[in-house]
């Protein structure tokens, strides 16, 4: 038995470049000093993801677009469309369900697939994986190959992009131990600072050291640690029926500072519109709404309400958030606005009472109606009365602010 990890190569990039290409565009994403991020203009300031001439240019994730643009100022950058991304992540665990059936969803970008096979068929299938999702899907992935969870993974990070590389556990002390202590999962920056003080600068000298010792100083997580550097992990490729996330959320920053309940309530319905549009794509309703505001002056607030009742409603859940705007609001200018819908439920039983039925059921044919539409021909081939103005768009935010069960799994 083997273990594989595919991790898309510059996920947002990638995919937005092959979205774009698929559209008819000239120019590859990834072919230019180009990244996935927000504008100065709108007070979006981060770099999300970089293409490789990019990062040449000394482009790094999570720095200011400010500071990219210094730096590379024609720098080509493409705001983040989470839809799209999910999109592409189905596609791509897609074409890995059809080579295993025990396939773990780490994240958006990247899987754990379970191979049952000797060790030079699962290379060969993971040379196939590769190709089969450059040839169809217009992207590239890197596939590590080992006997566990963590090798394979620290596999896929060896060298990028487009690459199949192993990491068995007799090859640990060539592959991995020469590498800096940064490069092992779950050592972070601080963690890093504090080993080398005590003289570690390698994972072959963390993996060298008196586990004992470590626990002394890092208590158990030394211990774990001290383990990963030694290759070892007994985590299980996890199954679940599908990517699981606890909750759903949007956001957006304004240009302007909004000071009145009006056009606080524009904003909120355009950003429920999205949400309530997620909601009904993944089959799911929620049982928990929230809002959270950011003032001009940098002060962030949140008010939640939890429901009695599920709901995927775009007009139910936009009320609630109104009712909880006016609760909380006190009339100071704000930045950015901010919705969510957790505590899900798949099963679709609820009790209707004599009064709301027909209005729910009248809410639900028209959210129907407008995902139809909208899914057809475009986001803005149908909108609500309040934006036919132009004055703003019918769905705002994009970027799906949600939690994850980020050690989930996905089955068949």
């Amino acid at each position: 038995m083997a273990i594989m990890h595919v991790d898309a190569n510059s996920a947002y990039l990638s995919w937005t470049a092959a979205f774009l290409l698929e559209k008819g565009s000239s120019i590859d994403l990834r072919d230019i000093p180009s990244a996935i991020g927000g504008t100065q203009a709108t007070r979006h300031g981060i770099i999300l993801a970089r293409s490789i001439p990019a990062k040449r240019k000394g482009i790094q994730t999570g720095e200011t677009v400010t500071e990219a643009l210094q730096k590379c100022p024609g720098l080509v950058i493409y705001p983040p469309n989470y839809d799209l991304y999910l999109l592409c992540s189905n596609a791509m665990v897609e074409i890995l369900g059809e080579y295993s059936d025990k396939i773990q969803r780490y994240s958006i970008d990247e899987c754990y697939l379970e191979w049952q096979g000797n060790d030079e068929e699962v290379i060969e299938v993971a040379h196939e994986i590769r190709q089969r999702i450059k040839r169809q899907l217009g992207f590239t992935v890197n596939v590590g190959v080992s006997h566990n969870k963590l090798l394979a993974k620290m596999a896929s990070e060896l060298e990028k992009p487009n690459r199949v590389h192993t990491l068995f556990p007799w090859e640990v002390e060539e592959k991995m131990w020469p590498l800096p202590l940064r490069e092992l999962f779950m050592v972070g920056h601080a963690t890093e600072q504090k080993l080398k003080r005590l003289g570690i600068h390698t994972i072959g000298d963390l993996a060298r050291c008196d586990s004992r010792w470590l626990k002394a100083w890092l208590k158990s997580y030394g211990t774990m640690i001290w383990k990963y550097a030694n290759g070892q992990d007994e985590s299980p490729v996890l199954l679940q029926q599908d990517m699981v996330q606890k909750g759903i959320g949007n956001s957006m920053t304004i240009s302007y500072d909004v000071v009145s309940e009006e056009d606080a309530r524009a904003y909120l319905l355009s950003l429920t519109e999205r949400v309530g549009l997620r909601l009904r794509r993944m089959g799911v309703r929620g049982s928990l709404v929230s809002l959270w505001l950011k003032t001009d002056t940098f002060v962030s607030f949140r008010h939640q309400r939890q429901l009695q009742d599920h709901t995927d409603s775009t007009q139910e859940i936009y009320e609630i958030l109104c009712q909880l705007f006016r609760e909380c609001w006190q009339g100071q200018p704000l930045r950015q606005i901010g919705i969510g819908v957790g505590g899900f439920q798949r099963n679709f039983y609820r009790q209707v009472s004599f009064w709301d039925g027909k209005v729910r059921e009248k809410e639900e044919r028209l959210d129907c109606a407008m995902d139809q539409i909208r899914g057809r021909y475009g986001e803005g081939s149908v909108m609500r009365a309040r934006f036919a103005d132009g004055a703003r768009k019918p769905l705002e935010g994009g970027v799906n602010e949600g939690n994850y069960i980020m050690m989930g799994g996905y089955g068949r």
